[in-house]
């Protein structure tokens, strides 16, 4: 019994760093000047002209294939935006918001009869959650925004000034 409780503690305790280790932190410097999502591959990479500063994993919306059509379809938008402004006192830690649905988008709704959404963000974790770490990752469980974890929107948050632009692709 002894040994299966001392298994126990040792595997939640790499449980624990693997969800909670810390990169190599950046240069204060470093800011990014594009950022590149990929849905397939739940990637968010960062850019300064064609150098890649950091690649993060991400979960999507909980319904990530295809663009975003409308208002409650779980599906991170695809397409060319720009982040325009950041929320420090989000529900989640810390948000950018990508300047989603753009004219084109918002047309295509309204023929359809439908709302587009929108506040579409890059966030942590709520703010009752930072706990799960990287395990956030073992699904896709926003509503459309792009998540990470708190240590990694603290060094996004820092590196993406307001207005650099976003792609994201399928």
């Amino acid at each position: 019994m002894l040994n299966l409780t001392l298994a126990l503690v040792v595997a939640a305790l790499l449980v624990w760093a693997y969800a909670h280790w810390p990169p190599v932190a950046l240069p204060l410097d470093a800011s990014a000047d594009h950022l590149l999502v990929l849905k397939s591959e739940r990637k968010l990479r960062l850019y300064r002209g064609r150098e890649l500063l950091r690649e993060y994993r991400v979960s999507l919306g909980f319904a990530p294939r295809g663009a975003k059509e409308r208002e409650g379809d779980g599906k991170t938008p695809e397409g060319r935006y720009v982040i325009d402004y950041r929320n420090p006192n989000s529900r989640f830690y810390r948000s950018l918001h990508i300047a989603y649905p753009t004219a084109t988008e918002v047309a295509r709704a309204q023929a359809k009869g439908v709302s587009p959404g929108g506040m579409i963000m890059i966030h942590g974790l709520r703010n009752d959650r930072g706990f799960w770490g990287r395990l956030h990752r073992l699904r896709d469980w926003t509503a459309g925004c792009i998540a990470v974890t708190n240590a990694e929107m603290a060094e996004i948050w820092r590196l993406v000034p307001d207005g650099t632009p976003i792609e994201i692709r399928p």
